[in-house]
């Protein structure tokens, strides 16, 4: 014998059907939310890695532009570092030539001598330096006309006409 049909059986049925399509519905629905989620986690993923990578090369530009002001300044430090050992130099040559001409020429002593009294005045007390040339003094007064004195002063009244020295020809 077979159970006699239940009046419930098509209620229960349409139950079991509504509920599936409720879970269908609610199971689309979440796979739908959860691409959506998934999209927008991509989206702003890739929104994160431009930025990151924006940023990565704006440091590196200003790590490069640095470096390229520090290369600048240790250039520039550089040569004028050799402009003044170029001076230097010519300053020590100069010095030199104008010890040599006073100790060879004896007209060159004396007119540095007379140089000094025209200066001071007959009565200045001129006396002869141990590198050349003469040093000189009156009450309050005092000249320095010695061999690297003379050549210092030529070397300044040259003034900025020196830099042509380390200038490309």
């Amino acid at each position: 014998m077979s159970a006699p049909p239940d009046s419930l059986d098509p209620v229960r049925a349409e139950l079991l059907r509504a509920a599936r399509a409720d879970a269908d519905a609610l199971l689309e629905r979440a796979r739908a939310d959860a691409d959506a989620v998934l999209r927008e986690a991509r989206a702003t993923a890739d929104a994160v890695l431009a930025r990151a990578q924006e940023l990565g090369a704006a440091d590196a530009a200003a790590g490069a532009a640095r470096e390229r002001v520090h290369a600048a300044q240790d250039a520039w430090a550089a040569q004028l570092a050799a402009r003044g050992e170029v001076y230097d130099a010519l300053r020590d040559a100069v010095r030199a030539g104008v010890r040599r001409a006073l100790a060879r020429d004896p007209a060159a002593r004396s007119a540095v001598t007379a140089a000094a009294r025209a200066a001071l005045g007959p009565r200045a007390r001129v006396t002869a330096t141990v590198a050349g040339g003469v040093t000189a003094e009156s009450p309050g007064r005092r000249v320095d006309l010695s061999a690297d004195a003379l050549a210092d002063r030529a070397l300044e009244r040259l003034g900025v006409r020196a830099e042509t020295l380390w200038e490309p020809s």
